[in-house]
């Protein structure tokens, strides 16, 4: 009979083994989490239903279907079109669903599904333009694009100068006003634009081109393994009809096969009135306010003081290499745009292995600009209190840190608030870029319904009154904090 510590030796060891095999089995069973990037604001592709709020669309109900069919559990991430590229690079999402036009010269970079709409590309001009029917017409123009639109590029080789926008509807918006004398883009995505926006002053003034273009779900080249599981489901879903089923839902017309949407229907319009709308997302917008863009300033302003306060001590400390390395934080910090940061934290840092979240990545940009700004600001606050003040602590025994915590820091303060109350409104105001880093906020609020509705002017000015409540409310409070500094004054 083998001893008792033996068996209970061979005990533990299959209870491991069990639970190794059991973990195993629940590895095998769980569906694969798949990110999903998506603009939210191309309709009828990708949108925000207007009665729910609920992404919805022609791209997402097709992902949807081939992520049930492929066993996959998907997270929609919303974003610019011209983020969702720069997302997928740096492992943000797992596939782009956003009617991404194959190119060879996406296809140099990117792996790409089996395409699963056929379309071809129009010219849209304003109504009272009639010297423009086709690309060759484009030569010496300008066009309003999408950068890493597939269109801009077609516009830019028939000779049309390109002005970029962030979608579809704002470039529309430029060729009423004459800022433009044209867009480019997709047949369908026109159609459906012009049908359920009432804009009559612009019309498809021509086709772009004979060529008939394919789209297809985007992967980045090392998930081979991905594009496979969705090119399996994308058969299966075209054989059973589904796909098919999809498209004439949206369209009236099967889109995924070539020559379908010649025959394309276009949706009904949005029936609400303009008050409706701007009722309808007011809500949404404070949303993205509370759960947006004032955590990050609450955040970012309290981190970017400390900051703030280390480089301006750095600045006057004796040592040499402390003065040199503030110093050369805060120019690189002022001497770059707050965009670039945030792009260079976001989507740069991942590349070398600092793969931070979109919230504390975002933190973490708009921190490094409030301190490298407010350190000026605070170097100067301390100069300014008399140097007596330094020489009164000494005589009174306190070293250098006592000094400053107790005698210099609370007098700067008291000096440092009104143009470190000028940073925070600044930063208040600089959260709604965060929308560009995949954080929802406020004005991307804005924009998605401003997408779907065209009612850019009221849509916006609501955006403003937010941010300017938000910062009259914080300019209120300045007022109060002074005076209680001002019991320091000497």
């Amino acid at each position: 009979m083998p001893p008792p510590r033996l068996l209970v030796l061979l005990a533990v060891l299959c209870g491991l083994l069990s639970i190794g095999a059991a973990a195993s089995a629940d590895e095998e069973t769980a569906p694969r989490v798949v990110r999903v990037g998506t603009e939210g604001v191309y309709p009828p592709f990708t949108y925000r239903d207007p009665e729910t709020n609920e992404l919805t669309g022609f791209d997402v109900e097709v992902v949807e279907a081939i992520g049930e069919e492929a066993g996959w559990d998907l997270e929609f991430v919303e974003a610019p079109f011209d983020s969702l590229f720069p997302a997928l690079d740096s492992n943000r999402i797992d596939v782009i669903a956003n009617q991404v036009t194959i190119t060879g010269e996406r296809e140099a970079r990117y792996l790409f599904s089996t395409p699963y709409t056929y379309s071809h590309g129009v010219i849209v001009t304003a109504k009272d333009t009639d010297d423009i029917t086709s690309l060759e017409d484009l030569k010496g123009r300008t066009t309003a694009q999408t950068a890493s639109s597939n269109w801009a590029q077609v516009a830019k080789d028939a000779g049309a100068k390109v002005e970029y926008v962030q979608d579809f509807g704002p470039g529309v918006e430029l060729v009423v006003q004459g800022r433009v004398d044209a867009i480019v883009n997709d047949n369908i995505a026109v159609l459906d634009y012009l049908a359920t926006s009432g804009n009559d002053q612009v019309k498809i003034a021509g086709d772009a081109g004979d060529e008939v273009l394919e789209q297809a779900l985007t992967f980045r080249q090392g998930d081979p393994e991905l594009q496979q599981e969705a090119d399996e489901a994308i058969a299966t879903l075209t054989e059973d009809g589904t796909l098919a089923e999809i498209s004439e839902r949206y369209f009236g017309a099967d889109v995924t096969v070539q020559g379908g949407a010649e025959d394309v229907e276009v949706g009904a319009s949005d029936s609400r009135t303009t008050w409706e709308v701007v009722k309808d997302t007011a809500w949404p917008m404070f949303v993205g306010l509370v759960k947006g863009n004032i955590p990050l300033t609450i955040f970012s302003f309290a981190i970017g003081m400390v900051l703030a306060v280390a480089a301006a001590l750095a600045r006057l400390s004796s040592v040499r290499v402390l003065d040199w390395i503030a110093r050369a934080y805060i120019s690189i910090i002022r001497g770059t745009p707050l965009l670039v940061q945030l792009f260079i934290v976001f989507y740069g840092l991942p590349q070398i292995g600092v793969d931070l979240d979109p919230y504390p990545a975002a933190i973490a940009a708009l921190s490094l600009n409030v301190g490298g700004y407010a350190a000026e600001v605070v170097r100067a606050a301390i100069l300014s209190v008399p140097r007596g003040q330094y020489e009164a602590a000494t005589v009174i025994g306190m070293d250098y840190g006592q000094s400053m915590r107790r005698i210099v820091l609370p007098q700067a303060a008291r000096i440092a608030v009104p143009p470190l109350g000028n940073t925070l409104l600044s930063l208040i105001k600089d959260t709604a870029l965060a929308s560009l880093v995949l954080v929802p906020e406020l004005f991307r609020e804005a924009q998605v319904t401003a997408a779907a509705t065209t009612e850019y002017l009221p849509l916006y000015i609501m955006a403003a009154l937010y941010f300017w409540v938000v910062c009259y409310l914080v300019s209120l409070a300045q007022g109060p904090l002074e005076r209680r500094l001002g019991r320091y004054a000497t």
